[in-house]
């Protein structure tokens, strides 16, 4: 009989594999499409996908760390809703609140001093809790379901922070028609990353996101209350009859997704580089693009780590695809195609394990 170990040994091999077939799989149809809209200059642009995130050296690599920094966060809290059995499709309209109490708090808190940046991540952090916790009510309450709940809260959220900051004369720059810079104190400090990455965008955030990466696979895999969240998300009712407060349980899954899809919206706008809320009718790309991440990433913090920046660098290279005559619609196509490709990654898997399974049951039965 196979020990518990080898079998989740096997089951994390077919998860990786299953992973890099549609990375493979994605940057091939990536090809074909570069092949269908300029064939003489499709090799030299498909290496350049590969390759062009390292055109400027470190300044290159750090301008990566800079791009992933939002989506790892947003993939993780799909993620982290995946593995405790709930599907947190919120991410949009969590990151743009966060967004949003992040800048607020940029703009009108300034005599923070030092503590500004952190307070005004904290804001971020706890706007998008709050935003998650809806969801997270009215699946556990009234047993809602939290796709339609989230994608509400999304529109709710989009719509809400556009008014506030287009009526609220102190946050809002008409002549743009976005929101004003934050503070210099509210910015993310560096932490040592500008030293690393000369030139680079790229600063304290990456290091904020991993620490949370880390902590989020702790909370999952080391800790009573991570068991119980996965318990629930397992077998609801089976968890109640052994004692687990479940409803408890579901708010607090979902109230945790959305402190870190608000904690993006926070280290994006607090990032110093010019970003600001935009006055448009659109949900933010990146709460969508961490559904990617996290697919491709297996919904595994650490997998979701890596599979951010596998993303961010393909973004990163992307942008040289003009030097070969690509529109730039081709090249919105190409990483389109790339990143939601990785879905696929989620049927791959499905399919290998049930195949495992049969070879088990025939290797039983002789």
């Amino acid at each position: 009989m196979m020990s518990r170990p080898r079998t989740q040994k096997r089951r994390d091999y077919v998860g990786v594999l299953s992973s890099v077939f549609a990375i493979i799989i994605g940057l091939l149809v990536g090809f074909v499409i570069l092949l269908l809209s300029n064939p003489s200059q499709a090799v030299p642009g498909f290496i350049t996908i590969l390759t062009g995130a390292l055109t400027h050296g470190l300044k290159g690599v750090g301008q990566v760390f800079y791009y992933a920094t939002p989506i790892i966060l947003t993939g993780l809290s799909v993620g982290f809703a995946f593995k405790t059995g709930l599907f947190n499709i919120g991410t949009p309209g969590q990151f743009i609140v966060g967004a949003f109490a992040a800048v607020y708090v940029g703009i009108m808190w300034k005599g923070l001093g030092p503590v500004h940046w952190a307070a005004a991540l904290l804001a971020a952090v706890l706007g998008g809790a709050l935003w998650g916790m809806v969801p997270g009510l009215l699946k556990a309450y009234f047993n809602v379901n939290e796709v339609i709940a989230s994608i509400m809260m999304n529109y709710i959220g989009m719509y809400m922070v556009n008014w506030i900051v287009k009526s609220y004369k102190p946050l809002f720059n008409n002549l743009r028609n976005e929101s004003r810079n934050v503070a210099s104190t509210a910015q993310i400090p560096k932490m040592g990353m500008d030293r690393l990455f000369p030139e680079s965008s790229v600063n304290g955030g990456i290091l904020i996101a991993i620490a949370t990466v880390i902590l989020i696979w702790v909370i999952l895999n080391k800790t009573t209350f991570g068991y119980e969240l996965k318990a629930v998300g397992f077998n609801r009712d089976a968890s109640k009859y052994a004692g687990i407060n479940e409803k408890k349980s579901i708010i607090m899954s979902m109230v945790i997704a959305g402190a870190i899809a608000g904690m993006a919206g926070g280290l994006l706008y607090l990032a110093g580089t010019g970003k600001h809320i935009e006055i448009k009718d659109v949900l933010a790309s990146e709460g969508f693009t961490g559904i990617s991440v996290a697919l491709l990433g297996l919904s595994h913090p650490i997998g979701v780590l890596f599979s951010g920046i596998f993303i961010a660098y393909l973004t990163a290279g992307g942008f040289y695809l003009q030097l070969f005559e690509f529109s730039t619609e081709i090249i919105d196509i190409i990483v389109a195609v790339i990143i939601y490709f990785s879905a696929f990654a989620l049927i791959v898997k499905t399919i290998l394990t049930r195949v495992n399974k049969n070879r088990e049951k025939g290797g039983g039965q002789s």
